[in-house]
């Protein structure tokens, strides 16, 4: 009742809000009122508020309009977040005050299909099966590409190229048109990554994609063979075959392109404002952002735990 009386008592005097309510049987007098507005605040009172601010810091834009990317989480990976940040909050305080200002994660929306297949096309066999569990990096790359519709009505068209291990996105091109060349680009990238890190590719590393006409052209077949590489392909039109990449893809229009993601600053014009925030996107994926199958923590750490316990070291030493 303090609180309501607190919530009115600048447009009505506190006493007559008390005699209203002492008429509908709520009896409380202004002396109560005054003792309760005088009172310190609760420590819980105190951790609230100071909750509130972080949430605030990061659901909230900025003073330039941006907020963080951590906004896109939900309420268990916010309180992941922020444990790992050293903040020891409890997972229902978290929920309660984001609950409590509106605020939440970001949910996905169904993925547009844009690969078309080439019936007349040598298909290579499926070696994947649905099997996207592997025990080590560099074992299975997942590849796909999906379109970014611009301001003007064209589009431009994003290719990536994923280890299934951790899922960390080893390669991504982007382009005005969905010819091979650009995702040729995205494989080249992953096995150049891979060589400037001392783990090539070991020449049976299986690169697993579905059956459109970019992924079964002879070009791509080259590419592949030159970056240490074995082809892939699922079945036609199936989702399910090619699953890892289809997740990624569905995260990355989700939390990077759709009008509100904290990493657009306002309409996407150009090849370039694509390029911009899918760089800034894949570098949060892989060292920031939190992955339930991990363990809640992010690919590029994933990996290196596994680096960590071959060489005997103990996990987080990097």
């Amino acid at each position: 009742m303090c609180e309501f009386i607190a919530e009115h008592k600048a447009r009505f005097p506190i006493t007559a809000i008390c005699r209203a309510l002492a008429a509908r049987g709520v009896k409380i007098s202004p002396r109560t009122f005054h003792a309760w507005a005088r009172r310190a605040p609760s420590k819980r009172a105190l951790w609230d508020t100071t909750i509130t601010e972080i949430l605030a810091g990061h659901y909230e834009p900025d003073e330039k309009g941006k907020r963080r990317p951590e906004c896109l989480y939900g309420a268990e990976k916010m309180w992941v977040h922020l444990q790992r940040k050293g903040i020891e909050v409890a997972r229902c305080t978290v929920e309660r005050l984001m609950r409590a200002n509106g605020w939440k994660g970001v949910v996905r929306r169904k993925k547009v299909r844009t690969t078309v297949p080439d019936p007349s096309a040598v298909r290579a066999p499926d070696l994947v099966d649905r099997q996207f569990g592997v025990l080590a990096p560099n074992l299975l790359l997942v590849a796909d590409f999906t379109y970014v519709p611009l301001a003007s009505g064209s589009f431009v068209y994003t290719a990536f190229v994923i280890d299934a291990y951790a899922g960390r996105i080893l390669g991504w091109e982007c382009s005005t048109s969905k010819e091979t060349a650009f995702v040729n680009s995205a494989i080249r990238q992953a096995a150049a990554l891979r060589e400037r890190q001392g783990i090539p590719l070991s020449g049976s590393t299986i690169h697993h994609s579905d059956a459109g006409s970019q992924y079964t052209s002879i070009k791509l077949g080259e590419t592949l063979l030159l970056s240490g590489m074995v082809p892939s392909i699922g079945s036609v039109g199936d989702a399910y075959d090619n699953a890892l990449a289809e997740t990624t893809i569905g995260l990355y229009k989700t939390e990077a392109i759709r009008d509100d993601s904290p990493f657009r600053s306002g309409p996407l014009t150009r090849l370039g404002d694509v390029e911009a925030i899918t760089a800034d996107w894949a570098s949060w994926y892989n060292q920031s952002r939190l992955m339930h199958r991990l363990g809640r923590i992010p690919p590029v750490e994933y990996e290196a735990d596994y680096y960590a316990q071959l060489a005997g070291l103990p996990v987080g030493d990097r």
